[in-house]
This record gives C-alpha cells, sequence and structure tokens, in this order.
C-alpha cells in the first residue's frame, strides 16, 4: 500500500544531538526499529508525528506529505550552527499486515498496525481498512485527530502509543508535557466511542448542557472522539443528527499511563 507519506534525511556530525533535543522520543531507540515521535511548538501543542529510523550514518523521518515541508522548514529553524543536513527523499513508503517483508519494521504504536516498510521501488500488498483498525484500538491520525497548533499529545494517546519518552531529558514542548503527565487526571482526551448515524469529522459533540468535545473517524458503529471527561458521564450526547455514546473502555482514558 502506498500512503501520501514523505521520507526526510537527517545527516552530519551533529544529528543525533540535533533531533534528540527536539522531539518527544528518545530517538537512540531507532537501532534497527522504528521510534514513533512528534515534534511540538514551545508551548507543548502537536506541530508534527512522525516515525524515525537509522541508516548508515543518517536519521529518517516518515511523516504525512502535507506537513513534510512544514517540518523541513522547523528543523531548519531549529538547524542555527549544527552541522545538520536536512532534505527530503524520494522513498516510497509501504505499510502491511502479516508476515512482514525483508527490511520492514514494525510499527511501534500498536501491534495491529503490522509494518512499514522503505523502498526506492513500489511493492504491492493487499488493501487494508486502517481506519477500522485505528477506531480500534484508538489510534490518532495526522491531520485528522491531531491538528498542529491545537492537539496536546498525551491527550491523544501518545504514551500509550509509545510516542514519548519522559527519562530522555529536554526537547521542545517538554516542560507543558510533563507537568500534564503528572497532574492527578486528563481534563480531556482521546476516546472510541459508540455512533448511531453519520457526520462530518470534526462535528461538535454536544450534551443537553452544551458542547462536550469532537467527532473525528467514524467505521462500524463507533467513532474516535475528542471528550472533556467530566462534562459527559453518561449524559445524551449528539453530533450533528447522529447519536453518540461512551464505549465500554471509557474509563481507561481518564487517566495517564
Amino acid at each position: 500500500m502506498k500512503n501520501s507519506r514523505t521520507v526526510i534525511k537527517v545527516g552530519g556530525v551533529d544529528s543525533f544531538d540535533f533531533l534528540q533535543g527536539l522531539v518527544t522520543n528518545d530517538v537512540s531507540k531507532a537501532d534497527n526499529a522504528l521510534v514513533y515521535a512528534a515534534l511540538l511548538t514551545p508551548q507543548g501543542k502537536y506541530l508534527a508525528d512522525f516515525f524515525i529510523f537509522q541508516s548508515e550514518n543518517f536519521w529518517f523521518l516518515d511523516v504525512n506529505s502535507l506537513l513534510a515541508d512544514e517540518l523541513v522548514k522547523q528543523l531548519s529553524f531549529y538547524r542555527l550552527r549544527s552541522k545538520v543536513t536536512i532534505e527530503k527523499t524520494d522513498l516510497e513508503v509501504v505499510q502491511g499486515l502479516g508476515e512482514a517483508v525483508e527490511g520492514a519494521y514494525s510499527d511501534p504504536r500498536h501491534l495491529s498496525l503490522g509494518w512499514r516498510k522503505y523502498s526506492e521501488n513500489s511493492i504491492n500488498t493487499p488493501a487494508v481498512d486502517w481506519d477500522q483498525i485505528r477506531v480500534k484500538f484508538c489510534i490518532p491520525e495526522t491531520l485528522i485527530e491531531l491538528i498542529p497548533e491545537k492537539t496536546f499529545i498525551l491527550e491523544a494517546g501518545f504514551e500509550r502509543l509509545n510516542g514519548v519518552d519522559f527519562r530522555k531529558g529536554c526537547y521542545v514542548g517538554q516542560e507543558v508535557t510533563s507537568r500534564m503527565k503528572h497532574k492527578t487526571q486528563l481534563q480531556k482526551g482521546l476516546v472510541r466511542v459508540k455512533v448511531d448515524g453519520s457526520t462530518p469529522v470534526g462535528t461538535e459533540i454536544r450534551s443537553e448542557k452544551g458542547p462536550v468535545g469532537y467527532l473525528y473517524t467514524q467505521c462500524s458503529g463507533f467513532a474516535l472522539a475528542q471528550i472533556r471527561f467530566r462534562q459527559v458521564q453518561n449524559a445524551p450526547l449528539t453530533a450533528g443528527d447522529a447519536l453518540v455514546q461512551l464505549d465500554s473502555d471509557f474509563e481507561q482514558f481518564t487517566r495517564n499511563g
């Protein structure tokens, strides 16, 4: 399966320290494995999420193509006097389920997401309903549930998805993210809900008392939703013409970790 993904190559003698001081995860873990990470604003808000892998003396960032130019711009802004090169490549990104092809990496977010392969040549794989998998396991997608300069990554489940490391030291947005981690409970977050009907992505969810969140990806009677936990409880909820009901796993998303 060919996705709208772009692979950015980062090289130079300072490349490891450069990336390690910017992104949410520990880049040193990208040794024969993919690392899922994000770049944040200084205020701790999401800018882009991507996968990092290492090959020879280079680091490669697999990012949604719609965010590739902005990611290159942001990385270049932080480069300053570091001896670092940043450029887009022609590598293809392929995803698949089942037995992985040679040279593929396991998706670090969840076992259900299979593997990812990077190649200069296209590879044919069976079609997969990735939205169904994402909704089932509450996995956010770039530019749908993950919204630049709006989303906070812990509210989107990044700790559960192995996208943040709280022991690696400083990175851009680390102070805000760490503060949210050590709260007793998150005030809002991404959860799976039951939905009867359909409505456009981003439709406001409302209770009798007013807005409580937003509805996003919908599939087979379920959906991903950003919810303000204390405002919903078991109250009747609607999103446009659709009826929304909290799923049985709601409680596990109302706390960190």
